[in-house]
């Protein structure tokens, strides 16, 4: 018996356009259950791909793509979107290596518009598009879709700033589900629950409308008294901020309901100036798992159907890790703050926040907000702990060299996520934080190789009261291969410095240290990426003919030690400066290089 009748008639976009009105329901179901199946196997952002799926359909209903541009803000919520576009069959392949990104990918499929992978970038790449097609004398039309949370982020109100009085038609929509991957936070959101709680206000504005338009009277009347209109709607619905904006404002609508969404994106498309349609929908729907806690399933692995249960290691990650000794530390020192952007449970904060309510900030999907206000915090004499994924961290780069850097305030910056990440593939990677971070004046950069080194680095960089960054990647560090203490700019030498040495940092170290025992190599755990140990360089350099570099990250430590240990060979293993697709963590490091056997190789190179 066929599972999927209507699904299994979906292979191309063509096909979908096919269907009857009546067959859209079933397909929604169908799809729902379809992905479920698959994410349950292989993992992904199961949460937030299931509370589109009407929005999808609804939207290649009322639109044509390609010559229509559906951009997708973060990306994570496109599944449903890659199924209708003819990406059904290679769905087993999703996020595994060559096949389906778990994001819009522009290499993959006409249709994906936009590469995208960051939050509150749609907006703007809609407008770019927009202008491109009204200057190229292109049809079309540009379409945002836009998550509550992403509107947490600046550059979001910068794209609607701009929109609202670009002469181009756009179409913003807006998928109001009170999430992005933790519960939203910030007046935006209080903003929205006002609107979601004053749906009858839509009815009585059509009404008034109705009346104001018919006949001569009420068309005076709509013209001489739009400032009494204007109050009305300030009284009932702050809606004013997206058409004082320059936006018109449709909504808010079920964004379950397929027929009134096909009816709302059309009538927005034919209005051909900037409209917001706002859309209600509960993220996780359909799968009542993901219903109850759609942070838990926002990206998942690989998980039970029956029982919701997700596969565990029994290792302790590293954000464990992390979260424990913040709240240790804080026990002691009440100046301690933490501050998140979005991601409490993400980067282990979870039980800081529950323990000191009053010391945690959680400040939506905003990076740079987050670092210029820790600077404040430091500046005022508090000691703030900033945790951020890497990749997110890069969207603050100026704030961390501008605000925290150059006043040498004592921010300290928990780099959760370093190094290369798995299946999330380019857009996610943490392989860039050591390059930037490293130019940057007063910042001390702690690289642990073990989770004990963690705890101290992080108890280390906090009573030091300075700039500093302590890195660490996804998963779980190695357990402790020494009790020599952590001290800023001292390495440690693991096996002893001869002829040929391999200086390693953070989780580089556990692949280099059973190699470098085989072959009898010196081994030197680089704790602190900046400042580097020169008293140690030094020592390698009178001893050592032939120096390797592991970082797993692009190069910037490796050629840091060349310039310093120059001119004694010194061949550097790092990240290549490509993008890094999705994969297992073990297969692109074997893409990279950075494994154990690549590390035998180059240390038995010149005696073969």
């Amino acid at each position: 018996m066929n599972r999927y009748p209507v699904l299994d008639k979906v292979n191309s976009l063509e096909d979908f356009k096919m269907l009857k009105e009546s067959e859209l329901p079933v397909l929604a179901a169908q799809m729902r259950q379809f992905m479920i199946e698959h994410i349950a196997r292989c993992g992904g952002h199961l949460a937030s791909s299931l509370g589109v799926v009407e929005l999808t359909i609804a939207m290649h209903r009322a639109f044509n793509s390609p010559t229509d541009r559906i951009i997708f803000d973060v990306g994570h919520q496109a599944y449903a979107h890659k199924i209708i576009t003819g990406r059904r069959e290679a769905f087993c392949t999703l996020r595994q290596t060559d096949g389906l990104s778990g994001f819009p990918k522009r290499e993959e499929s006409a249709h994906d518009h936009f590469n995208t992978g960051h939050a509150s970038t749609a907006i703007s790449a809609a407008l770019g598009m927009a202008r491109a097609m009204k200057l190229r004398e292109e049809d079309g039309v540009a379409i945002a879709l836009v998550g509550d949370g992403a509107l947490t982020g600046g550059l979001a109100f910068e794209g609607l700033n701009d929109a609202g009085q670009a002469d181009v038609p756009m179409i913003v929509i807006l998928n109001d589900n009170e999430m992005s991957i933790s519960p939203n936070v910030g007046a935006v959101h209080r903003m929205l629950v006002n609107m979601r709680s004053s749906r009858w206000y839509v009815r009585f504005k059509r009404r008034l409308v109705r009346s104001l338009d018919s006949g001569i009277f009420g068309r005076w009347l709509s013209r001489h008294m739009e400032n009494l209109k204007n109050r009305i709607k300030s009284f009932l619905m702050p809606v004013r901020l997206f058409e004082d904006m320059g936006f018109l404002y449709l909504g808010p609508i079920d964004g379950h309901n397929i027929d009134e969404l096909i009816r709302m994106f059309r009538r927005a498309k034919e209005l051909h100036v900037p409209v917001i349609v706002h859309c209600i929908t509960q993220k996780g729907k359909g799968y009542t798992f993901s219903e109850r806690n759609p942070e838990k399933f926002h990206g998942v692995a690989p998980f039970s159907i029956d029982t919701g249960d997700v596969e565990t290691t029994l290792k302790k990650s590293n954000s464990s890790v992390f979260g424990d000794t913040i709240v240790s530390l804080a026990q002691k020192d009440p100046a301690i703050v933490a501050i998140s952007a979005a991601m409490p449970i993400g980067t282990g904060l979870s039980e800081f926040a529950s323990r000191f309510p009053n010391r945690f900030f959680d400040v939506g999907i905003a990076e740079e907000h987050a670092l210029t206000m820790a600077a404040g915090m430091a500046a005022g004499g508090l000691k703030p702990v900033v945790a951020i994924y890497s990749t997110f961290l890069q969207r603050g780069y100026d704030q961390i060299l501008h605000d925290i850097c150059l006043q040498k305030l004592p921010v300290v910056l928990a780099v959760d996520r370093a190094g290369l990440v798995g299946d999330d593939g380019e857009t996610h990677q943490g392989v860039y934080d050591i390059a930037f971070l490293s130019t940057m004046p007063n910042m001390t950069i702690y690289s642990p190789a073990t989770q004990q080194e963690l705890v101290h680095m992080l108890e280390l960089a906090i009573s030091r009261g300075e700039p500093a960054a302590v890195r660490y990647p996804r998963g779980s560090l190695m357990q402790a291969v020494s009790a020599q203490p952590v001290e800023k700019g001292v390495w440690e030498e693991l096996l002893p410095i001869n002829d040929r040495v391999v200086i390693a940092t953070g989780a580089m170290v556990a692949v280099a240290i059973h190699v470098c025992r085989k072959l009898g190599a010196g081994l030197i755990n680089a704790r602190t990426v900046q400042p580097m140990d020169e008293a140690m360089l030094a020592r390698v350099k009178y001893v050592a003919k032939r120096v390797i570099v592991m970082e797993e990250g692009v190069d910037c430590l490796g050629l840091r030690v060349n310039a310093a240990l120059s001119p004694v060979p010194v061949v550097r293993m790092c990240v290549p400066n490509d993008p890094v697709s999705q994969a297992c963590v073990n297969h692109q490091r074997q893409f990279c290089g950075l494994t154990a056997e690549a590390l035998e190789e180059k240390l038995t190179e010149e005696h073969s």
